[in-house]
């Protein structure tokens, strides 16, 4: 939930979305206040993106927290009161935004060419360039488990997440509909194609929601970071959470765990501008700079989120810490998309309202074990 006023620790007791922790603002007119993810993605964005911006334009950069939502945009673009000047929004977030006419419209020449001058309207994949957005990246939704949780036979199919028989212990799932439906639907083998066709209906909706019901012991995490807390705590054996954190668990922390890349559920991270911006112009600077290929490989070399343009995906080498060939950790790579899911945006812009409220009103009638 995107949120305006300085809050000093993580805010419990929400039931969807955690609310941002403000950062303090520089003085100067001409800074920049930037809403992303907080933890090792906005780490990975700091060196690669925010102080290289700020070396090459001498604007400041400040960063809030969240955790996704649209709750908060729409009241501070109701009262005219928007602290942010640049949105880093899952894509599906970024088009209901935009039709709710909560975003400035984005100029068409505003993304850069491809370093050999194709223009970006054919650099960049599918669906990447939007009226109120730009993606940058491509992230996963994954499942990790502890792998000295099970040191026998290991879970290789995302059906093996509601299978605790065969694979015992807690587990921990994002308290929202994204990739616990489709995961649902997969283990009763449906056809990756047919699954929003199906979530269009009660029944397939029954069906996702009886599977996640069947599941003993679920930890329900808002904060990105906390899936992987839990992991490393021994709380859960298995658990949803973004690749690029799980990735920095493994490298950086040496975390025993191991990323099931089958069912991943991939989807686009996108830059827009909230309307009522104070900054819009500071603002398109930075959109611009960041979704040149240069930028988008340098955060791959830091966090192995897939780039948005065809000219950066084939220039992503190695980890700028550990020197580990990055191309087969993020989610595009030819291995590790066997079994993906590319998230229906469109499905979850028109319906997100309505999926969720059936989500709580469905999963969270009866107490449940709830971690934050």
């Amino acid at each position: 939930m995107l949120a305006r006023r300085l809050i000093p620790g993580l805010l419990a007791g929400l039931l969807v979305l955690a609310t941002p922790i403000r950062a303090e603002v520089p003085d100067a007119a001409d800074s920049l206040t930037v809403l992303s993810w907080g933890g090792a993605y906005e780490h990975a964005q700091r060196r690669a993106l925010f102080t290289p911006f700020t070396e090459a334009h001498d604007v400041p950069v400040a960063v809030d927290n969240y955790n996704g939502g649209l709750t908060e945009l729409r009241q501070a673009v109701a009262e005219n009161d928007v602290p942010w000047d640049v949105l880093d929004m899952t894509r599906s977030e970024a088009m209901a935004a935009c039709e709710e006419g909560l975003l400035e419209p984005l100029p068409p020449e505003l993304a850069a060419p491809a370093p050999d001058g194709t223009p970006a309207s054919q650099d960049f994949f599918p669906g990447a360039l939007g009226r109120c957005f730009i993606s940058h990246s491509i992230f996963a939704t994954v499942v990790a488990y502890r792998r000295d949780a099970f040191p026998g036979e290991r879970p290789t199919r995302i059906a093996d997440l509601f299978d605790q028989q065969r694979f015992p212990g807690p587990r921990a799932l994002q308290r929202t509909p994204a990739a616990n439906l489709e995961w649902a639907l997969l283990s009763y083998r449906v056809p990756r194609e047919e699954l929003y066709r199906l979530l269009s209906t009660r029944r397939g909706l029954d069906l996702a929601f009886a599977r996640l019901q069947s599941i003993d012991n679920i930890h329900w995490w808002e904060a990105g970071e906390t899936p992987v807390r839990l992991l490393e705590e021994g709380q859960v054996v298995m658990a949803s959470g973004y690749n690029g954190r799980f990735f920095a668990a493994m490298v950086e922390r040496d975390l025993p765990i191991e990323i099931l890349w089958d069912g991943q559920l991939q989807e686009h991270e996108t830059w827009a501008i909230p309307r009522g911006a104070s900054n819009p112009e500071a603002a398109q600077t930075f959109i611009r700079f960041a979704t040149t290929s240069e930028r988008q490989v340098e955060l791959a070399r830091h966090i192995p989120y897939g780039p948005a343009r065809r000219s950066a995906a084939m220039q992503v080498t190695t980890h700028r810490d550990s020197g580990l060939d990055m191309r087969l950790h993020i989610p595009t790579h030819p291995i590790n998309a066997q079994g993906a899911v590319t998230k229906d945006e469109t499905w979850y812009a028109r319906t997100q309202e309505r999926i969720e409220a059936l989500f709580r009103e469905t999963l969270f009638r009866e107490a449940l074990t709830t971690q934050k």
